[in-house]
Protein backbone atom coordinates (compact mmCIF):
# COMPACT_ATOMS: atom_id res chain seq x y z
CA UNK A 1 0.00 0.00 0.00
CA UNK A 2 1.57 3.25 -1.09
CA UNK A 3 1.90 6.24 1.20
CA UNK A 4 0.22 9.57 0.49
CA UNK A 5 1.83 12.82 1.52
CA UNK A 6 -0.02 15.33 3.70
CA UNK A 7 2.00 18.52 3.63
CA UNK A 8 0.52 21.53 5.37
CA UNK A 9 -1.98 23.30 3.18
CA UNK A 10 -2.03 20.59 0.53
CA UNK A 11 -5.12 18.46 -0.04
CA UNK A 12 -3.69 15.04 -0.93
CA UNK A 13 -7.06 13.35 -1.22
CA UNK A 14 -7.74 11.65 -4.53
CA UNK A 15 -10.34 13.10 -6.84
CA UNK A 16 -13.80 11.60 -6.90
CA UNK A 17 -13.98 8.48 -9.10
CA UNK A 18 -16.69 6.18 -10.21
CA UNK A 19 -17.68 3.78 -7.44
CA UNK A 20 -17.94 0.07 -8.13
CA UNK A 21 -20.04 -2.54 -6.34
CA UNK A 22 -16.95 -3.68 -4.45
CA UNK A 23 -16.49 -0.18 -3.06
CA UNK A 24 -19.95 -0.18 -1.51
CA UNK A 25 -19.31 -3.68 -0.18
CA UNK A 26 -16.08 -2.47 1.42
CA UNK A 27 -18.04 0.20 3.30
CA UNK A 28 -19.79 -2.63 5.15
CA UNK A 29 -16.46 -4.02 6.41
CA UNK A 30 -16.97 -7.55 5.03
CA UNK A 31 -14.19 -9.07 7.16
CA UNK A 32 -15.80 -7.82 10.33
CA UNK A 33 -19.19 -8.83 8.96
CA UNK A 34 -17.97 -12.40 8.47
CA UNK A 35 -17.13 -12.58 12.18
CA UNK A 36 -20.54 -11.11 13.03
CA UNK A 37 -22.29 -13.70 10.85
CA UNK A 38 -20.31 -16.63 12.23
CA UNK A 39 -20.68 -15.79 15.92
CA UNK A 40 -24.37 -14.92 15.50
CA UNK A 41 -24.92 -18.24 13.73
CA UNK A 42 -23.21 -20.10 16.55
CA UNK A 43 -25.34 -18.25 19.09
CA UNK A 44 -28.47 -19.21 17.19
CA UNK A 45 -27.56 -22.88 16.72
CA UNK A 46 -26.32 -23.25 20.29
CA UNK A 47 -29.74 -22.17 21.58
CA UNK A 48 -31.98 -24.93 22.92
CA UNK A 49 -34.81 -23.97 20.56
CA UNK A 50 -34.73 -25.19 16.93
CA UNK A 51 -35.08 -22.50 14.28
CA UNK A 52 -36.78 -22.97 10.93
CA UNK A 53 -34.09 -22.76 8.20
CA UNK A 54 -35.85 -19.91 6.38
CA UNK A 55 -36.25 -17.88 9.56
CA UNK A 56 -32.67 -18.66 10.52
CA UNK A 57 -31.37 -17.53 7.14
CA UNK A 58 -33.36 -14.30 7.33
CA UNK A 59 -32.16 -13.63 10.86
CA UNK A 60 -28.50 -14.06 9.93
CA UNK A 61 -28.98 -11.92 6.83
CA UNK A 62 -30.48 -9.04 8.81
CA UNK A 63 -27.87 -9.34 11.56
CA UNK A 64 -25.21 -9.14 8.83
CA UNK A 65 -26.87 -6.03 7.39
CA UNK A 66 -26.88 -4.50 10.85
CA UNK A 67 -23.17 -5.20 11.16
CA UNK A 68 -22.64 -3.67 7.73
CA UNK A 69 -24.61 -0.59 8.75
CA UNK A 70 -22.33 -0.16 11.76
CA UNK A 71 -19.27 -0.48 9.52
CA UNK A 72 -20.54 2.11 7.06
CA UNK A 73 -21.42 4.63 9.77
CA UNK A 74 -18.03 4.03 11.37
CA UNK A 75 -16.30 4.79 8.05
CA UNK A 76 -18.44 7.90 7.61
CA UNK A 77 -17.50 9.32 10.99
CA UNK A 78 -13.86 8.24 10.85
CA UNK A 79 -13.19 9.44 7.29
CA UNK A 80 -10.88 12.18 8.56
CA UNK A 81 -8.55 9.85 10.43
CA UNK A 82 -8.81 7.14 7.76
CA UNK A 83 -7.10 9.59 5.39
CA UNK A 84 -4.13 9.74 7.75
CA UNK A 85 -3.55 6.03 8.36
CA UNK A 86 -1.67 3.85 5.91
CA UNK A 87 -3.89 0.82 6.36
CA UNK A 88 -7.09 2.83 5.77
CA UNK A 89 -6.14 5.38 3.10
CA UNK A 90 -7.52 3.22 0.31
CA UNK A 91 -10.95 2.84 1.84
CA UNK A 92 -13.75 4.16 -0.43
CA UNK A 93 -14.16 7.56 1.23
CA UNK A 94 -10.46 8.53 1.53
CA UNK A 95 -9.90 7.18 -1.99
CA UNK A 96 -12.58 9.54 -3.28
CA UNK A 97 -14.81 6.80 -4.66
CA UNK A 98 -17.83 7.33 -2.41
CA UNK A 99 -18.85 10.52 -0.63
CA UNK A 100 -19.31 10.83 3.11
CA UNK A 101 -22.94 11.82 2.57
CA UNK A 102 -23.72 8.68 0.53
CA UNK A 103 -21.97 6.52 3.09
CA UNK A 104 -23.98 8.05 5.92
CA UNK A 105 -27.23 7.55 4.00
CA UNK A 106 -26.38 3.93 3.26
CA UNK A 107 -25.50 3.26 6.89
CA UNK A 108 -28.72 4.71 8.29
CA UNK A 109 -30.82 2.96 5.65
CA UNK A 110 -29.28 -0.44 6.35
CA UNK A 111 -29.59 0.11 10.10
CA UNK A 112 -33.31 0.84 9.85
CA UNK A 113 -33.99 -2.04 7.46
CA UNK A 114 -32.00 -4.59 9.46
CA UNK A 115 -33.63 -3.75 12.80
CA UNK A 116 -37.16 -3.65 11.38
CA UNK A 117 -36.82 -6.86 9.38
CA UNK A 118 -35.12 -8.81 12.18
CA UNK A 119 -37.93 -7.81 14.54
CA UNK A 120 -40.52 -8.99 12.02
CA UNK A 121 -38.68 -12.20 11.11
CA UNK A 122 -37.91 -13.28 14.69
CA UNK A 123 -38.99 -11.19 17.69
CA UNK A 124 -38.85 -7.67 19.09
CA UNK A 125 -36.18 -8.51 21.68
CA UNK A 126 -33.73 -9.62 19.00
CA UNK A 127 -34.48 -6.50 16.96
CA UNK A 128 -34.03 -4.27 19.99
CA UNK A 129 -30.67 -5.89 20.79
CA UNK A 130 -29.51 -5.35 17.21
CA UNK A 131 -30.58 -1.69 17.42
CA UNK A 132 -28.69 -1.28 20.70
CA UNK A 133 -25.60 -2.92 19.20
CA UNK A 134 -25.57 -0.53 16.25
CA UNK A 135 -26.11 2.43 18.59
CA UNK A 136 -23.37 1.26 20.93
CA UNK A 137 -20.81 0.79 18.16
CA UNK A 138 -21.59 3.99 16.27
CA UNK A 139 -22.45 6.45 19.05
CA UNK A 140 -20.86 5.18 22.26
CA UNK A 141 -17.68 3.80 20.70
CA UNK A 142 -17.03 5.56 17.36
CA UNK A 143 -18.39 9.04 18.02
CA UNK A 144 -17.94 9.42 21.75
CA UNK A 145 -15.13 7.33 23.24
CA UNK A 146 -12.80 6.13 20.48
CA UNK A 147 -10.87 9.40 20.32
CA UNK A 148 -10.78 10.29 24.02
CA UNK A 149 -9.75 7.14 25.93
CA UNK A 150 -7.00 4.52 25.57
CA UNK A 151 -9.61 1.96 26.63
CA UNK A 152 -11.34 2.48 23.27
CA UNK A 153 -10.66 -1.08 22.13
CA UNK A 154 -12.06 -2.52 25.37
CA UNK A 155 -15.25 -0.51 24.89
CA UNK A 156 -15.47 -1.30 21.19
CA UNK A 157 -15.04 -4.98 22.00
CA UNK A 158 -18.44 -4.96 23.66
CA UNK A 159 -20.13 -4.00 20.39
CA UNK A 160 -18.37 -6.82 18.58
CA UNK A 161 -19.41 -9.28 21.26
CA UNK A 162 -23.19 -8.84 20.90
CA UNK A 163 -23.85 -10.97 17.75
CA UNK A 164 -24.07 -14.36 19.52
CA UNK A 165 -26.49 -12.79 22.00
CA UNK A 166 -28.61 -11.51 19.10
CA UNK A 167 -28.50 -14.93 17.44
CA UNK A 168 -29.61 -16.62 20.66
CA UNK A 169 -32.44 -14.12 21.13
CA UNK A 170 -33.56 -14.62 17.52
CA UNK A 171 -33.95 -18.33 18.28
CA UNK A 172 -35.44 -18.17 21.77
CA UNK A 173 -36.79 -14.68 22.41
CA UNK A 174 -35.47 -14.95 25.97
CA UNK A 175 -32.28 -14.13 27.86
CA UNK A 176 -29.98 -16.81 29.30
CA UNK A 177 -26.50 -17.18 30.76
CA UNK A 178 -25.01 -19.06 27.80
CA UNK A 179 -25.08 -16.26 25.18
CA UNK A 180 -23.52 -13.90 27.68
CA UNK A 181 -20.67 -16.37 28.16
CA UNK A 182 -20.08 -16.20 24.41
CA UNK A 183 -20.28 -12.42 24.68
CA UNK A 184 -17.68 -12.47 27.45
CA UNK A 185 -15.24 -14.58 25.42
CA UNK A 186 -15.33 -12.14 22.50
CA UNK A 187 -15.19 -9.15 24.86
CA UNK A 188 -12.06 -10.42 26.62
CA UNK A 189 -10.45 -11.55 23.34
CA UNK A 190 -10.78 -8.20 21.57
CA UNK A 191 -8.21 -6.12 23.54
CA UNK A 192 -5.22 -8.48 23.16
CA UNK A 193 -6.17 -9.06 19.52
CA UNK A 194 -6.19 -5.35 18.61
CA UNK A 195 -3.40 -4.30 20.94
CA UNK A 196 -1.12 -6.80 19.19
CA UNK A 197 -2.07 -5.12 15.91
CA UNK A 198 -1.45 -1.69 17.41
CA UNK A 199 2.04 -2.70 18.50
CA UNK A 200 3.23 -3.06 14.92
CA UNK A 201 0.93 -0.37 13.50
CA UNK A 202 1.63 2.24 16.17
CA UNK A 203 2.69 5.02 13.77
CA UNK A 204 -0.74 4.91 12.16
CA UNK A 205 -2.45 5.73 15.44
CA UNK A 206 0.16 8.38 16.25
CA UNK A 207 -0.45 10.09 12.90
CA UNK A 208 -4.22 9.98 13.30
CA UNK A 209 -4.20 11.15 16.91
CA UNK A 210 -6.16 8.13 18.13
CA UNK A 211 -5.35 7.52 21.84
CA UNK A 212 -4.55 3.85 21.46
CA UNK A 213 -2.84 2.34 24.51
CA UNK A 214 0.41 2.11 22.56
CA UNK A 215 0.27 5.87 22.01
CA UNK A 216 -0.80 7.03 25.47
CA UNK A 217 1.04 4.52 27.68
CA UNK A 218 3.73 3.05 25.45
CA UNK A 219 4.53 -0.42 24.19
CA UNK A 220 5.68 -1.83 27.52
CA UNK A 221 2.36 -1.05 29.21
CA UNK A 222 0.49 -2.42 26.18
CA UNK A 223 2.42 -5.70 26.39
CA UNK A 224 1.53 -5.97 30.07
CA UNK A 225 -2.14 -5.36 29.34
CA UNK A 226 -2.09 -8.04 26.63
CA UNK A 227 -0.77 -10.58 29.13
CA UNK A 228 -3.33 -9.61 31.80
CA UNK A 229 -6.28 -9.84 29.43
CA UNK A 230 -5.02 -13.13 27.98
CA UNK A 231 -4.82 -14.69 31.45
CA UNK A 232 -8.36 -13.54 32.23
CA UNK A 233 -9.57 -14.76 28.84
CA UNK A 234 -8.02 -18.19 29.38
CA UNK A 235 -9.70 -18.56 32.77
CA UNK A 236 -13.07 -17.53 31.32
CA UNK A 237 -12.67 -19.80 28.30
CA UNK A 238 -11.89 -22.86 30.40
CA UNK A 239 -14.71 -22.09 32.84
CA UNK A 240 -17.17 -21.89 29.92
CA UNK A 241 -16.26 -25.46 29.07
CA UNK A 242 -18.12 -26.68 32.15
CA UNK A 243 -21.36 -24.93 31.18
CA UNK A 244 -24.14 -25.82 28.77
CA UNK A 245 -22.19 -24.51 25.76
CA UNK A 246 -19.15 -26.61 26.63
CA UNK A 247 -18.28 -30.28 26.61
CA UNK A 248 -15.33 -32.61 25.95
CA UNK A 249 -14.70 -31.35 22.40
CA UNK A 250 -14.78 -27.73 23.47
CA UNK A 251 -12.63 -28.35 26.53
CA UNK A 252 -9.93 -30.23 24.65
CA UNK A 253 -9.65 -27.50 22.04
CA UNK A 254 -9.84 -24.71 24.63
CA UNK A 255 -6.95 -26.18 26.61
CA UNK A 256 -4.71 -26.37 23.55
CA UNK A 257 -5.66 -22.92 22.25
CA UNK A 258 -5.27 -21.19 25.59
CA UNK A 259 -1.87 -22.73 26.22
CA UNK A 260 -0.73 -21.43 22.83
CA UNK A 261 -2.33 -18.03 23.44
CA UNK A 262 -0.80 -17.70 26.89
CA UNK A 263 2.60 -18.65 25.50
CA UNK A 264 2.27 -15.96 22.83
CA UNK A 265 1.18 -13.32 25.33
CA UNK A 266 4.08 -14.24 27.63
CA UNK A 267 6.54 -13.91 24.74
CA UNK A 268 5.10 -10.47 23.94
CA UNK A 269 5.37 -9.43 27.59
CA UNK A 270 9.03 -10.50 27.74
CA UNK A 271 9.96 -8.67 24.53
CA UNK A 272 13.09 -6.55 24.50
CA UNK A 273 11.95 -3.15 23.27
CA UNK A 274 15.38 -2.41 21.78
CA UNK A 275 14.90 -5.29 19.34
CA UNK A 276 11.35 -4.45 18.26
CA UNK A 277 12.29 -2.75 15.01
CA UNK A 278 15.04 -5.23 14.13
CA UNK A 279 12.85 -8.32 14.00
CA UNK A 280 9.92 -6.51 12.32
CA UNK A 281 7.56 -7.28 15.21
CA UNK A 282 7.44 -10.98 14.29
CA UNK A 283 6.21 -11.97 17.73
CA UNK A 284 3.31 -9.49 17.65
CA UNK A 285 2.34 -10.46 14.11
CA UNK A 286 2.35 -14.12 15.05
CA UNK A 287 0.19 -13.46 18.10
CA UNK A 288 -2.23 -11.40 16.03
CA UNK A 289 -2.64 -14.22 13.50
CA UNK A 290 -3.06 -16.75 16.30
CA UNK A 291 -5.78 -14.59 17.83
CA UNK A 292 -7.86 -14.92 14.64
CA UNK A 293 -7.58 -18.70 14.79
CA UNK A 294 -8.25 -18.66 18.52
CA UNK A 295 -11.69 -17.08 18.26
CA UNK A 296 -12.75 -19.00 15.16
CA UNK A 297 -11.87 -22.38 16.68
CA UNK A 298 -13.48 -21.53 20.02
CA UNK A 299 -16.79 -20.76 18.38
CA UNK A 300 -16.33 -23.70 16.04
CA UNK A 301 -16.05 -25.92 19.12
CA UNK A 302 -19.21 -24.39 20.62
CA UNK A 303 -20.97 -25.10 17.32
CA UNK A 304 -19.66 -28.68 17.31
CA UNK A 305 -20.96 -29.24 20.83
CA UNK A 306 -24.36 -27.85 19.81
CA UNK A 307 -24.56 -30.20 16.82
CA UNK A 308 -23.46 -33.17 18.92
CA UNK A 309 -26.11 -32.28 21.51
CA UNK A 310 -28.70 -32.22 18.73
CA UNK A 311 -27.71 -35.80 17.91
CA UNK A 312 -27.72 -36.79 21.59
CA UNK A 313 -23.90 -37.01 21.80
CA UNK A 314 -22.79 -33.66 23.23
CA UNK A 315 -22.11 -32.21 26.65
CA UNK A 316 -20.78 -33.92 29.74
CA UNK A 317 -23.82 -36.16 30.24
Amino acid sequence: MSDIGYDSGVDARPQEGEAQFGDFLELLKPRVMSLVVFTALVGMLAAPVPVHPVIGFCAILFIALGGGASGALNMWWDADIDRLMRRTRKRPIPAGKISEEDTRALGFALAGISVLMLSLATNLLAGAMLAFTIFFYVVIYTIWLKRITPQNIVIGGAAGAFPPVIGWLAATGTMAVEPWLMFAIIFMWTPPHFWALALFMRNDYDDAGVPMLTVTHGRRATRRHILIYTVLLAALSIAAGFTAIGGPVYMALALVLNLAFLRGAFRIWRRDETMSEGDNFAVERGFFRLSLLYLFLHFGAILAEALLAHWGLGGWG
